[in-house]
């Protein structure tokens, strides 16, 4: 009996030096797990730089038009695949643009591609109106274009309540000038538009864009340039109970 409760009390503590063991070690594996995430993070954020990065073709292409003040090329992803899908650690899967960040984080966003469509207008007091200009060199597309005009006299409404209900009024398009004015119009390859993007208290831009060719993946390759910069918007703000 006396040896019976000493193998009984041998294999107790050998039970409860394994349990202990075998916690430390599973504490190890979750540091171990926890390094190993991080290390794929960092080699996602790496491909993901070089998704976004246009193709040395494009570079070499534009290069003359790149030396020129306040132009850019880029590239947007489609968002149905890259952001609803969560392939990337970029806050909108790099399916935006600000022309005056020059970032494809998503926040204070210029420009987006969604389904087909290029879009302006993300949220708050953010909106804007994009024209197309049709396959034209982006070169052509000045302040003296009827179009780009049209949209540099554009007056922003004064008080919130006006800019919001301009937005919900003109989901069917906003007449500026001559023109109409839309928060989105399909992405089409050599096709050039012009955008007005309001950004209240931060800013007002307007900018010429064209897209000169999409990807397998849908990806868009746009050149830009930015044609004038507006005093930074203010609204009257509309008091609430």
């Amino acid at each position: 009996m006396a040896k019976f409760r000493s193998f009984s009390t041998v294999l107790a503590f050998m039970l409860c030096f394994l349990g202990i063991a075998s916690a430390r070690a599973q504490a190890l594996d979750r540091a171990q797990l926890d390094k190993e995430i991080d290390e794929l993070w960092e080699q996602i954020k790496v491909k993901q730089d070089l998704l976004l990065e246009p193709a040395p073709v494009d570079k070499e292409a534009y290069a003359e038009f790149l030396k020129q003040p306040d132009t850019g090329l880029i590239r947007l992803l489609p968002r149905e695949k890259y952001d609803y899908k969560q392939k990337l650690p970029i806050r909108g899967g790099g399916s935006y643009y600000s022309f005056v960040l020059r970032t494809h984080e998503y926040g204070g966003s210029d420009i987006g591609l969604e389904q087909g469509k290029l879009k302006v207008g993300f949220g708050g007091m953010d909106f804007g109106y994009l024209i197309s200009l049709g396959d034209i060199d982006l070169d052509k597309a000045t302040l003296e274009h009827p179009a780009v005009k049209a949209l540099a006299e554009y007056q922003p409404p004064p008080t919130e309540d006006e800019v919001r209900a301009e937005w919900r009024q003109s989901s069917d398009g906003h007449k500026v000038g001559e023109f109409l004015g839309l928060h989105s119009l399909p992405a089409k390859e050599l096709t050039t538009y012009t955008l007005r993007s309001l950004n209240y208290d931060q800013w007002d831009i307007l900018v010429a864009f064209r897209v000169v060719r999409q990807d397998a993946d849908g990806s868009l390759i746009l050149i830009w340039k930015l044609l004038k910069t507006f005093p930074k918007p203010t609204a009257i703000r509309s008091e609430r109970n």
